[in-house]
C-alpha cells in the first residue's frame, strides 16, 4: 500500500496553535463505521454517542517538562536538550536526548541548564543516531534530577505549534486524569475531557479504566518509506494492569463495547494477548505494534481521536479502524467544515 494514499490537503491556518477557551469546547465529528455516515457536534455531547455498559479506556500517562534550555561550559553558548528516554539511574541519570547545536556537543562536552536559580548539570557521553546524544545529568545538592527537571523544564510542545510554551501549557497540555509521569507528548484525545464530563459518563453507566503508554518522540516520526508496510514505529513503554485486563475480558464476554481514548490507548490495547477462552493477559513492556490497514482488531470497538498529519502512522491507524475511504472522506469533510487539527485541535469518534 502506498503512503501517498494517505495524503490530504490541509491549510496551515487549520493547525491549532492554541487550546480551545476551555476543555470540552472542541467540536466533535462522529464517523459511523457501519454506514460511513458522519455527524457533527461538540465534545460535551459525547455521552449521546456512547451506551450504558460501554467500557472507556484512557491513557493516564503524564507529560513531563522534557525540554531543557541552558549553555555550554565554559563557552556559554546556548544549548537546547529534549529528554527522550532514561537509560540508567546511578550517579545522576543517563538519558538519550536530542541536543542542539549537535555539531558542538561532542562526547565530553559539559552543559548547565538553569532557571530561577535552579541548576542541572550535564555531560555528553556519546553520539547516537539521528542527532541523538547520551547525556548524564546531575543536580546540585540532594534534589533529584526528576524534581529539578520538573522545576526548570519546558513543556515540549509539538513541532507544528509555532510558538514557545507558556506556563498555562503545563496544565492544558495534560489530561485531567494524568497520573504516571513519563511522556514527552500528550495523548491528545484525552485533552478534551473534564471532570464534570467524566462524572456525567459514569452517571450514564459508562465504565472507565486506564492503561499507561508513555508517548515518545516517535509519535512525530515521519513515514519516510514509499510503502506503508516498510515503515517501523519506535517502541513505547506501556502497562496494562490486571484490573484493566479483567475489565476488558468482562466487557468482551458480556458483549459490551470497548472505546479507546486515543491512538496511544489503541496501540496498548491491541498489543495485548487475548486468549481463546476470552481472558486477557496483563502486560508491561515495550510495544512496536504498527497498526495500518489490514490489521485485525481484537480489542477495541470504538476510537476517540484527534485529527492527524497527512501520511502519518497515526492517520493510518485510524484508517485501519474506520476504513481508509470513510476516514479520508471524513478528514476532507473536516477540512471543509474548518475543524481545528492536531494536538490542540478538535476531535472525532469512530464507532
Amino acid at each position: 500500500m502506498d503512503v501517498a494514499e494517505f495524503d490530504f490537503d490541509l491549510p496551515d491556518e487549520l493547525i491549532a496553535q492554541e487550546p480551545p477557551p476551555h476543555r470540552g469546547a472542541s467540536r466533535l465529528l462522529v464517523l459511523h463505521r457501519d454506514t460511513g455516515g458522519t455527524e457533527h457536534g461538540v465534545f460535551t455531547e459525547l455521552p449521546r454517542f456512547l451506551r450504558p455498559g460501554d467500557l472507556l479506556i484512557v491513557n493516564d500517562t503524564r507529560v513531563f517538562p522534557a525540554r531543557l534550555l541552558g549553555h555550554r561550559v565554559p563557552s556559554g553558548g546556548a544549548v537546547e536538550c529534549l529528554l527522550m528516554e532514561r537509560e540508567d539511574v546511578g550517579k545522576g541519570e543517563v538519558w538519550q536526548a536530542l541536543m542542539h547545536p549537535g555539531q558542538k556537543l561532542k562526547p565530553g562536552a559539559c552543559v548547565v541548564f538553569e532557571r530561577d536559580g535552579v541548576r542541572l548539570h550535564g555531560e555528553v557521553l556519546e553520539r547516537l543516531f539521528f542527532g541523538r546524544r547520551r547525556i548524564r545529568l546531575w543536580s546540585d545538592g540532594g534534589e533529584s534530577v526528576a524534581d529539578v527537571v520538573d522545576r526548570i523544564g519546558h513543556i515540549p510542545l509539538p513541532p507544528y505549534i509555532k510558538r514557545d510554551d507558556r506556563p498555562s501549557d503545563r496544565e492544558r497540555y495534560q489530561t485531567v486524569y494524568a497520573h504516571e509521569r513519563g511522556s514527552i507528548a500528550a495523548p491528545t484525545a484525552g485533552l478534551h475531557f473534564t471532570d464534570s464530563l467524566l462524572a456525567a459518563l459514569a452517571a450514564s453507566g459508562i465504565e472507565r479504566h486506564a492503561v499507561t503508554l508513555h508517548v515518545g518522540y516517535g509519535t512525530f516520526k515521519p513515514v519516510r518509506s514509499a510503502r506503508v508496510e516498510e515503515h517501523e514505529v519506535d517502541p513505547e513503554q506501556f502497562t496494562v494492569t490486571g484490573a484493566t485486563a479483567a475489565a476488558i475480558a468482562n466487557a468482551r464476554r458480556e458483549g459490551r463495547r470497548i472505546i479507546a481514548v486515543g491512538t496511544t490507548t489503541a496501540r496498548a490495547l491491541e498489543s495485548l494477548i487475548v486468549r481463546d477462552d476470552g481472558t486477557v493477559d496483563a502486560a508491561s513492556g515495550a510495544t512496536r505494534l504498527f497498526i495500518h490497514p489490514g490489521h485485525r482488531f481484537q480489542v477495541i470497538d470504538g476510537l476517540i481521536t484527534n485529527f492527524h498529519l497527512p501520511k502519518s502512522s497515526l492517520l493510518m491507524l485510524v484508517a485501519a479502524f474506520g476504513g481508509q475511504a470513510p476516514v479520508l472522506a471524513a478528514y476532507r469533510e473536516a477540512v471543509a467544515q474548518r475543524y481545528r487539527f492536531y494536538s490542540y485541535g478538535d476531535a472525532m469518534i469512530v464507532i
